[in-house]
């Protein structure tokens, strides 16, 4: 597929069906990769969340038992909170079941730098240690600043600096898909 140039529109990579697709064969991976359980699912709010309450659905019907699901908040843990020229918008944590000894998966709708990752681990951290954290992505953009990789990937779409990625789930825009298209001029970074 050709690459959008900065003058060119959005180009529509994963539409509903293949959203849907995507998180079926995530799920029956981290069932595959975690065999005897004691796994949890972990989305990085805002859309991250919604990710993973649908995986959360998927996994636990596949293990015929309830997966605990939590969500994090890394407004407060983002290594540039100091000098971001707004205020973040707070959506809060929800860890109500034991970390320690679990494999948590951190769900998340677009894996870029790392830099949300790592500031999700480090909250998790914050309430306790897991035997092992995974990493679930909806899609792998590339140009990683930190040493982090996904272990589950529904789409690797490699992009150029000058490029936004957009997910849209339809819990938050009213549906679901993922485009990729000239970045915005107002931000030096994309998602």
């Amino acid at each position: 597929m050709p690459e959008p140039t900065a003058a060119a529109p959005a180009v529509v990579v994963l539409d509903r069906d293949d959203i849907r697709r995507t998180l079926v064969r995530i799920a029956h991976e981290i069932v595959e990769k975690n065999p005897h359980g004691g796994v949890a699912l972990v989305g990085i709010h805002r859309r991250g969340a919604h990710l993973a309450n649908r995986l959360h659905a998927l996994t636990s019907e596949l293990l015929e038992q309830p997966v605990p699901l939590g969500f994090v908040d890394i407004a407060f843990y983002r290594d540039d909170f100091a000098i971001r020229p707004q205020a973040p918008v707070v959506y809060g944590t929800q860890l109500e079941f034991p970390i320690d000894g679990r494999t948590i998966v951190i769900v998340d709708d677009v894996l870029y730098t790392g830099r949300t990752v790592r500031a999700a681990i480090d909250e998790i951290f914050d309430y306790g240690r897991p035997a092992r954290v995974q990493l679930a992505t909806l899609v792998d953009r590339g140009h990683r600043e930190l040493p982090i990789r996904p272990d589950y990937v529904g789409k690797n779409l490699p992009t150029s600096q000058e490029q936004r990625v957009n997910v849209r789930v339809e819990e938050v825009d009213g549906y679901d898909e993922v485009t990729i298209g000239p970045a915005r001029q107002s931000r030096s970074k994309a998602a």
